[in-house]
């Protein structure tokens, strides 16, 4: 079947060549707002991602067909994981006629989470985000995501005769999954090692039991991000990985910073 730009005799200019013999390493789309599909908690969610989406254009090729980006996330139809993000990623660079590109997704997904003493449910926010890039014919693929905790600064509570300093923190991991590893199952590396994570419905039971945890629990910005390095470490389905940790300062106008790279 003749498609329809040949029918039109239409002249495909991108395509054609280009005398400045220059290669572009990355040229494509971004910001572009559009859904998808995960499996989280045994069940699939369904999100608004900000996909990225590029490709490496060779020094002979005048440009790329930025359509066919658009063309192959309107079929993605099924939930990703890192298994089948990597074979969509070569389904891109087929139809984008490229040997390298990159792919790359944000956005945000839902635990249901039940207070530690109510049992009252609710669900928490966390930001997840899919990198896939092939480069020399390799594929690397990488989850990364950002988990809100609490943390209670141990100075504070060695020095005072009463009470400690305490913050938000955020935690975000991003790793390269060797197996199979559930987005829940890494939310879940950052909460077991904070001083306690958090809950978006609390009673006031469970508001004393998340303020005596942290209490008996503090944590530097440094322990926080040694102890989840140590959790990612120990687990044969991590391979490089780096874990950034920062704590929202209660006493200070700046935030405390730490990260630990395994690359």
């Amino acid at each position: 079947m003749t498609n329809l730009t040949d029918a039109l005799h239409i002249p495909d200019t991108q395509g054609g060549a280009d005398h400045r013999r220059v290669a572009i390493q990355r040229v494509g789309i971004k910001d572009v707002r559009y859904p998808l599909r995960l499996q989280v908690a045994g069940a699939v969610q369904t999100t608004a991602a900000l996909w990225a989406l590029d490709v490496a254009l060779p020094a002979d090729r005048k440009g790329t067909h930025m359509s066919r980006f658009i063309a192959w996330l309107d079929v993605l139809d099924a939930p990703l994981d890192a298994v089948t993000l990597a074979q969509r990623h070569a389904e891109m660079l087929e139809r984008l006629d490229a040997d390298e590109g990159r792919i790359e997704a944000a956005f945000s997904f839902f635990l249901r989470k039940r207070a530690p003493v109510s049992g009252l449910a609710s669900l928490l926010d966390y930001e997840g985000r899919w990198i896939s890039e092939t480069r020399a014919g390799q594929t690397t693929v990488w989850m990364e995501v950002g988990v809100p905790v609490k943390t209670l600064c141990p100075c504070s509570k060695e020095i005072s005769d009463y009470g400690a300093h305490n913050q938000r923190s955020r935690v975000t991991m991003r790793i390269e999954p060797l197996q199979p590893l559930a987005w829940h199952e890494l939310v879940r590396f950052a909460e077991d090692s904070a001083s306690s994570e958090i809950w978006p419905m609390l009673k006031r039971a469970d508001e004393k039991w998340v303020t005596e945890r942290a209490y008996e629990n503090p944590k530097f910005v440094e322990d926080l991000v040694r102890d989840v390095a140590l959790r990612l470490q120990t687990d044969e389905r991590v391979g490089r990985y780096t874990v950034d940790v920062e704590n929202f300062e209660s006493i200070h106008n700046h935030s405390a910073y730490a990260r630990i790279e395994r690359l």
